[in-house]
Formats: C-alpha cells, structure tokens, sequence
C-alpha cells in the first residue's frame, strides 16, 4: 500500500472540508493542522489557497468523470440507460446525510468573480462534463439534443439548489422522476439488435 503523499494528505482533508464548510470558510492554518503537514511542505504543495482551491475542482472533476466513463462501460451501447444510470446515480448522492449539494455550483456562490481563478476552473468543468451530457444526448438520437441537455442541466442546477437549501422538504425521487420524463420525451428507444 502506497504512503499517501504531503500534497495527497492536504488535497484530501482540504476537498473533505471544502466540501461540507464551504472553501471561504477553511482557513489554510486548519488544512495545515488537520494534514498533520508541515507548514513549509502545504506551501511546496500549494503556492496560495486558490492552487489548492483548483486543485479540489480538478480532484472533484476527476470524479465525475471517472462516474461516468464507469457508466459507459456498464451500459454499452445504451446511450439512454447511461443517461438513465448518471440520474439515478446523482438522486442517490443526493440523498445521502452529508449532501451539500454541488461542489461547483457551491464555488460559483463563493467565486462570483469571473477573473478568479476557481471560477474560471469551475466553469471550464461544467461546460466539459454538461458537453459530455449532449453528446450522449446526441449518441441515444434525441430528438432535440442541446434542448434535452439545457432542461437536465437547469432542472438538476435548481433542484441541488433547492435540495441543499431545504434538506428535509425535498425529496431527491422528484428530480429523478423529471429527469426521466425529460429522457422518455426526447430519446428514441435504444436499439437491441444482436
């Protein structure tokens, strides 16, 4: 088993922090202590907050993406069941106790600025995994691609929205039965020839 590395250990405890208190909201001297990282080896790792800031969208980013290349390969051929998987996936993260919405979209509020380095990040993300959506949209022969991926894309902004707000009123099944009526009006059946 591998030692987990300084710049692992602190990008860890930072995306674990960042996530549940908000990125603002985490002082550098605390990702320091709860790393158990000497002060000198965060700054080798991290030059300023906003690398590491960067580095916990990419680290996020990266999960996403693995997410739904697995999907891919769970369901070949089956643009629509992969579609399908990535909504069911996204309503059971969204049920979990410790959800606190999109770790993206929790930037933006806290990054408005669009010069600043997350928010350019974390734009560059969306645009890269909701790109991934169309084309699946595309590859499962919907009938209005971008429109399809524009409504799963603002039906699922507002709802992790509104499901982080109002944790206890909101129940996750009614973004999966959305979305699934939005796939169900736009995707033609898959095709199952042997």
């Amino acid at each position: 088993m591998n030692k987990e590395s300084a710049r692992d250990r602190i990008l860890r405890v930072a995306s674990e922090l960042f996530y549940m208190e908000g990125i603002r909201a985490v002082g550098i001297d605390r990702i320091i202590k709860q790393s158990g990282v000497a002060k000198a080896s965060f700054y080798r790792s991290f030059a300023t907050k906003d690398d590491l800031t960067v580095a916990y969208l990419e680290s996020r980013d990266e999960l996403k993406v693995e997410k739904l290349e697995k999907l891919r390969r769970l369901y070949p051929g089956s643009p629509k069941e992969q579609l399908s998987a990535l909504i069911r996936d996204v309503t059971e993260q969204m049920g979990t106790p410790n959800y606190r919405g999109c770790p993206f979209l929790n930037a933006a509020v806290e990054f408005p600025d669009p010069d600043h380095p997350a928010h350019v990040k974390l734009l560059d993300i969306q645009r890269s995994f909701w790109s991934r959506v169309l084309e699946l949209a595309r590859e499962g022969g919907a009938r209005q691609p971008e429109e399809l991926t524009a409504q799963l894309r603002m039906l699922y902004d507002g709802f992790v929205m509104k499901r982080y707000l109002d944790k206890s009123d909101l129940d996750p099944e009614y973004f999966r039965k959305a979305a699934e009526l939005l796939l169900e009006k736009q995707l033609v059946p898959d095709n199952h020839q042997g």
